[in-house]
């Protein structure tokens, strides 16, 4: 059933029917088509000629069940005319984008009307023809600030009001002129359980399950896929890529046949959202011939060199399925997980093994120190950065759970990503949780949890990190993991009914990722610990505001010498958006 749905969306798509779905557009010139079914997503409108004006596209209208989203419209071509864009209605209203209005003697025009809907982004905006106009939305460019609140239960406003004050005084102050660290951005993990979960659902829900979290406009904007390299804890069963009864060296056993059952499709059905997504991946265990009884990793020259050939071929298999991985970290936490490193094993595999054999083989992708977690993998991550012979092949480092204060350590040595957001539902103390919360049967994915992340992702995103990494991106509502810990996703299917479920912390990573744009920089922020500020590529500022109070709170946000005013709600946040 998998394949056919993928099929469905991918011959969708391929035949401009707009998406799963949806009905094709019109095409005739001067009159805009316009598509509409249910959860579809409205095609392009035809283009009108400079004679007769402009064109306009209708989104769909969403399904029925748990955050159906409204289709998506893109505004023709109009010269001298007009061209817009209206989505449709669902209970996660589409975006509008405005057409592309050429001025000539009149001056074109363009604009776009969002979809209705609790989580319906305002409208988009495109650049104006000469002598035309643009209207600016939350959902779309920078030309007029935009607000983003969300509180328990009323999750992804874009109404919230927001007053732009002449006098005043700031309680939160933005500085550009202070700069930190450079942001190439957020992501998230594919496992097979997230693709056996979405696999219940019909097709348009699982194109949108997708957008929800790689859509630019729409959704998340996540750029970031990990992938496991071989089974993780949320794969259907333990396995590896190469599973043989006795030692391999030279991997003549090696397959991603798995893979190409769950894994492969999930990452090419999320790259219909996104072409362009940044694939790395780690693996949780080794082949077992190359580990002892008690899972250490063998030292001996031939299995060190297997090892190293087993990462390359991953990397040269998916390239043959059309994926580029475009980084490899070689363990995930090599201190005490599934496969257990000493450190000057760790150290040595690089400089002696993993990176010779990929400069050997042609292998393009980056090599990076990760991931790393437990304090004494944050140790093996710093000795490493001061190894010559390693450092000549590590690009960079991947840290995760409790090396927040490794992060400065390693930033001047190359990049350091975040790379597995914590899971929630810990039967141990950790911050920002009550230990008496945990159940052993299913996790929460509740409010409280969207407060943890907010302030774990601020805590990492101040400790200086480059890229933030969610982990699981869909779950079913069970969420069990191969070692019997029910964790938390972004997405949540509910078999019986066949719903899919946007969480708090999707909405949480939302504000973040949707409106901290891939090369951003983190700049000062002063008046709040709870408040962190990006200046992205164009120019315009995004600052995002956490209440952990009881009672709603109001802000005076100065940035740029201009003064914002706004409600924040008790255990809400906020996302302004300045030109």
């Amino acid at each position: 059933m998998r394949c056919s749905l993928l099929k469905t969306c991918v011959f969708a798509v391929v035949l401009g029917l707009g998406g799963c779905g949806a009905a094709r557009g019109g095409s005739t010139p001067g009159a805009g088509g316009s598509a509409e079914a249910s959860g579809g997503s409205g095609v392009t409108a035809g283009t009108g000629p400079a004679a007769t004006g402009g064109a306009s596209g209708s989104g769909g209208s969403g399904a029925t069940g748990a955050m159906p989203s409204g289709g998506n419209a893109t505004g023709g071509t109009g010269t001298g005319g007009s061209a817009s864009g209206s989505a449709g209605d669902g209970a996660t209203g589409g975006s509008a984008t405005g057409g592309t209005g050429t001025g000539g003697g009149a001056g074109g025009s363009t604009s776009g009307t969002a979809g209705s809907g609790a989580s319906g982004a305002s409208g988009g905006s495109t650049a104006a023809g000469a002598g035309g106009s643009t209207t600016a939305g939350a959902g779309g460019g920078t030309t007029a600030p935009a607000l983003i609140t969300s509180a328990p239960n009323a999750y992804w406003n874009t109404q919230a009001k927001l007053t732009t004050l002449t006098t005043g005084t700031a309680n939160l102050s933005v500085d550009a002129n202070t700069k930190y660290q450079h942001f190439t951005g957020f992501g998230g993990t594919f496992n097979e359980m997230g693709w056996d979960a979405l696999s219940v659902l019909s097709a348009d829900q699982i194109t949108n399950a997708l957008k929800l979290l790689f859509d630019a406009n729409d959704g998340a904007n996540f750029l970031y896929g990990r992938l496991p390299l071989g089974a993780s804890d949320y794969a259907m069963s333990w396995y590896t890529l190469d599973d043989t009864a006795s030692a391999d060296y030279s991997m003549a056993g090696f397959s991603i046949a798995r893979d190409q059952q769950m894994l492969i499709p999930y990452i090419k059905a999320a790259m219909q959202i996104r072409p362009d997504i940044h694939l790395w991946a780690s693996p949780w265990i080794a082949p077992s011939w190359m580990t002892d009884s008690s899972g250490n990793m063998k030292s001996d020259a031939q299995t060190q060199g297997a090892y190293a050939l087993y990462l390359a071929k991953f990397v040269e298999a998916y390239a043959g399925v059309g994926l580029t991985i475009q980084a490899i970290h070689p363990q995930n936490e090599p201190g005490y997980a599934k496969v257990k490193w000493t450190q000057s094993l760790f150290i040595d595999f690089f400089g002696t093994y993993l990176g010779p054999v990929f400069a050997q083989r042609g292998v393009g992708a980056e090599i990076w120190c990760g991931t790393m977690s437990a304090p004494a993998d944050g140790t093996i991550a710093t000795t490493l950065a001061s190894n010559a012979a390693a450092m000549k092949y590590v690009k960079g480092f991947g840290l995760q759970w409790n090396l927040q204060s490794t992060v400065s350590a390693l930033t001047s040595k190359g990049p350091v990503w975040q790379t597995e957001h914590k899971c929630g539902n810990y039967n141990f103390a950790t911050p920002y949780w009550d230990q008496s919360r945990y159940d052993p049967n299913k996790p929460q994915n509740d409010h409280l949890y969207g407060e943890e992340s907010w302030q774990l992702i601020r805590d990492w995103i101040i400790a200086g990190v480059n890229a933030y990494s969610a982990w699981n991106m869909v779950l079913d509502t069970v969420g069990m993991s191969l070692g019997n810990w029910p964790q938390n996703a972004l997405l949540v299917v509910d078999r019986s009914a066949k719903t899919l479920t946007a969480t708090p912390a999707y909405y949480v990573f939302r504000h973040f990722s949707r409106y901290i744009v891939p090369g951003a920089t983190r700049i000062g922020v002063t008046g709040s610990n709870d408040a962190v500020a990006f200046q992205n590529p164009d120019g315009s500022i995004t600052t995002e505001v956490y209440n952990k109070g009881d009672a709603a709170k109001t802000m005076i946000v100065g940035v740029g010498g201009a003064l914002y005013q706004f409600d924040v709600a008790g255990h809400g946040w906020a996302t302004l958006v300045t030109p």
